[in-house]
């Protein structure tokens, strides 16, 4: 496949000029290459590209704006092909990614590409509609679909071993002598992490408290 219209965004000026050496070598053309996330989502709103190939952390936060602004351009172009290429798997935000469908979705880790020829037939696999995922990635995907306690803070664990003692979240605030607004805080994340929405059927604090005591 040759052609291809590709918008990159690297924080690293000297990583993203060689990418776009790499690209524009294959037979494609780079119609933009920026530094953050916003400047992604302006990229690809002015000029729709057949393939967005981005970083995960990028500023200003160097957290997960380059993901987040893959989401928005997806979620502003439906289907828009992304390849998210990164020293890092961020669980939440890739399963977010991957949550309507796989096709047309990309995420390999930087340290695990073999070489430029490997990246580059990945881009064009998932530019023609394809899938190309690292198999670390599947691998923590898998992992966490399982259970999800990989996924929770430290804090979030605490709370939930507190769960687990039987401990209200006036008694867990107390321990941790923090607010038990914060606790609260806390427990909700424990249930969005683990899956857990609001049902007639199931106590979320118990199923909550049983995967963390099944942990092993």
């Amino acid at each position: 496949m040759s052609g291809l219209r590709v918008v990159l965004a690297e924080d690293s000026a000297v990583l993203r000029e060689g990418m776009v050496r790499l690209v524009e070598l294959r037979g494609h053309r780079v119609v933009a290459a920026v530094g953050d996330g916003q400047q992604l989502v302006s990229a690809v709103d002015d000029d729709v590209p057949d393939v967005v190939v981005t970083d995960v952390r990028m500023p200003p936060g160097h957290s997960d704006e380059g993901l987040r602004a893959a989401l928005e351009c997806r979620r502003r172009h439906p289907g828009l092909p992304v390849v998210v290429f990164s020293q890092y798997v961020e669980n939440r935000i890739a399963r977010d990614l991957l949550a309507e469908s796989a096709a047309g979705i990309g995420y390999l880790l930087k340290d695990r590409v073999a070489d430029s020829r490997e990246f580059l037939d990945a881009v064009e696999r998932v530019a023609a509609g394809g899938t190309a995922l690292d198999p670390e990635v599947v691998a923590q995907l898998v992992r966490r679909g399982r259970d999800g306690l990989a996924e929770l803070t430290p804090r979030e664990l605490e709370v939930l071993a507190a769960m687990a003692e039987g401990l209200s979240n006036a008694a867990i605030a107390a321990r941790l002598v923090v607010g038990e607004r914060a606790v609260e805080k806390h427990v909700a994340g424990i249930f969005t992490t683990l899956d857990l929405p609001p049902s007639p059927q199931e106590n979320r604090r118990v199923v909550a408290v049983l995967r963390y005591l099944r942990r092993d």
